[in-house]
């Protein structure tokens, strides 16, 4: 994988919805009773040892690294370690801001999704997409625990253990449920190198937890109440803190709104049939144009991907890590570059360079999430140790970050566990119908059923107690063409946060509709810096192409 990626738009740092990446499995974590997520702000700071946390400011100061605009600010906050036992140990939040031209001293929080895409990068990437914001507003970012430069978990790089992803014959990588004995070992083995891999916030990972860092954070920034956009992930992640603080909950918007209901096995045949119907859209543009590498005969170009999907599977190319791209990674590559037409053009001269050159550098940015962080291969898991909860320095960042804090954080927030039998079960009889949702994605998303095998029962605390929130009144918008994040889940999640939730339905596509449409864009932003919700269930049309104020897509 190469040294460096570009960075892509913000518009990438927003398309990863809860279920997206290349998955890692079986990682080790742990999530707070429902009990003590419930407690109100005032008792969490009067709890023996928290008060410190709240009496903290931010210092703020130049940005570390080569590619950070001049006018981003960075800092930190300090966090406990474990809420439980405050005085056990702490972490440090990387943060990062830009400061508002007005005269207010308000501040937005930004959740960019995932779960685990680094805010501060994302916001350097991408944040003159908020800077109408700035009006008001001090436009802030953060790395939640266990992400960027917070204490990054990682299952390590380079040192897979044996996968079926590897079998000469190509078949079933990954979901050999003919296997099951052999299934499980592997399972435990990722979960013994996620252990190595990972610093102790891995046992302490989870939104729940990342919800109370936000309302450390919402202090440490001066701010009574928390205003706050957070995207696909974020969405989930600002549903828990309404609902852990609903009297601290300000101005809050949900993006590409989360399941907070639906079992991992519904939420992948959902994503398949977004993923197969965004795929489908961008052969139907790509035939038309000659540096297509599947050609310009539609017909064939769906049995084209499906081959080298499978080619790859069969026999991986090396890349520059020391690792192997399989078939697999590249069912997530594709994934990823989906989720905004605007990528289409990268994504296309990216997979004419793996077919016709053999070359994957252009693809791993996509399956690497395009950040920009100069990561190493052997920084893996050390941050968290070696800095004792410090912030790790960006050249340390492990390379297998995005994905190993995605599957941690949304183990974490998910309570089912079946047994081994079960999922052998499972495995073989959703085949089918994941296959049918999609003969390219349908494999990948059925190992979300994998993810969590072997490790803790995740909270029930999300899905038993995030409903009838009585907060100040939030924006929910759903976009009908989001291929990550259905529509019909901004529908249940507002239904579930009860009076509070007001939806604004987006008629267009894409995933999330800050970015892509200008109707969106106006009515989040007189929301957030003036207060003005439009009417629920108001809708904004498709606009006639992709919009976005500084949308750059170059790879």
């Amino acid at each position: 994988m190469p040294a460096k990626v570009k960075q892509q738009s913000r518009r990438s740092a927003v398309r990863r919805g809860a279920g997206t990446g290349v998955l890692a499995l079986a990682l080790v974590g742990a999530s707070l009773p429902a009990a003590l997520a419930a407690e109100s702000r005032s008792e969490q700071a009067d709890r023996p040892g928290m008060a410190r946390f709240y009496e903290q400011k931010v210092a703020w100061g130049r940005c570390a690294g080569p590619d950070m605009p001049r006018d981003l600010q960075c800092g930190k906050v300090t966090v406990p370690l474990d809420y439980a036992h405050p005085k056990a140990g702490t972490l440090d939040l990387a943060l990062a801001r830009y400061r508002t031209t007005g005269s207010g001293h308000r501040a937005v929080l930004l959740n960019f999704g995932g779960p685990g895409a680094s805010g501060v990068n994302q916001l350097a990437a991408g944040g003159k997409e908020f800077m109408d914001l700035t009006n008001g507003s001090d436009v802030v970012s953060f790395d939640p625990r266990g992400v960027g430069r917070s204490s990054p978990v990682s299952c390590g790089v380079g040192e897979e253990p044996p996968s079926d992803s590897s079998d000469s014959s190509g078949s079933d990588a990954g979901v050999d449920a003919g296997s099951p004995q052999r299934l499980m070992t592997l399972l435990r083995q990722a979960a013994e190198l996620c252990t190595k891999h990972s610093g102790p916030v891995l046992g302490h990972i989870g939104t729940v937890d990342a919800a109370r860092d936000m309302d450390v954070i919402r202090q440490a920034l001066g701010q009574k109440k928390l205003d706050y956009l957070g995207f696909s992930y974020g969405t989930r992640l600002g549903a828990v803190y309404a609902a852990q603080f609903p009297h601290k909950a300000g101005r809050m918007v949900l993006d590409g709104v989360d399941t907070l209901t639906e079992p991992l096995s519904e939420q992948g045949v959902a994503g398949a049939q977004g993923q197969q119907t965004a795929l489908e859209g961008f052969l139907d543009w790509c035939v038309t144009d000659v540096g297509c590498p599947f050609g310009q005969d539609r017909r064939v170009a769906d049995d084209q991907v499906v081959q080298l999907v499978r080619s790859l599977d069969a026999n991986p190319v090396p890349t520059d890590f020391g690792g192997t791209f399989s078939g697999q990674d590249l069912v997530g590559a594709i994934g990823q570059g989906l989720y905004s037409k605007e990528l289409w053009p990268s994504l296309e001269r990216a997979l004419a360079s793996l077919v016709e050159d053999g070359d994957a550098r252009r693809v791993l940015s996509f399956a690497s999430g395009g950040f920009g962080l100069p990561m190493r291969a052997n920084g893996a898991g050390a941050g968290a140790g070696k800095n004792h909860g410090g912030l790790t320095d960006p050249g340390q960042v492990p390379i297998d970050n995005l994905t190993a804090a995605l599957m941690a954080v949304n183990c974490a927030d998910d309570p089912d566990r079946p047994t081994a039998a079960r999922l052998t079960k499972d495995l073989t009889d959703l085949r089918a119908s994941y296959d049918a949702a999609s003969p390219v994605f349908g494999r990948y998303r059925l190992t979300q059923l994998l993810m969590c095998y072997g490790r803790p029962k995740g909270t029930d605390y999300i899905r038993d107690s995030v409903k009838d929130v009585p907060s100040s009144r939030m924006l929910l918008v759903g976009t009908r063409g989001d291929p990550a994040t259905p529509y019909r889940w901004a529908e249940e999640t507002a239904r579930r946060l009860g009076s509070s939730a007001v939806v604004l339905d987006n008629k267009g596509d894409g995933h999330t509709g800050y970015a892509s449409s200008k109707c969106v864009h106006r009515k989040v932003d007189d929301f957030l810096m003036y207060g003005t919700l439009p009417p629920d269930r108001s809708s904004c049309p498709a606009d006639g192409k992709a919009w976005s104020s500084t949308l750059s897509t170059g790879q």
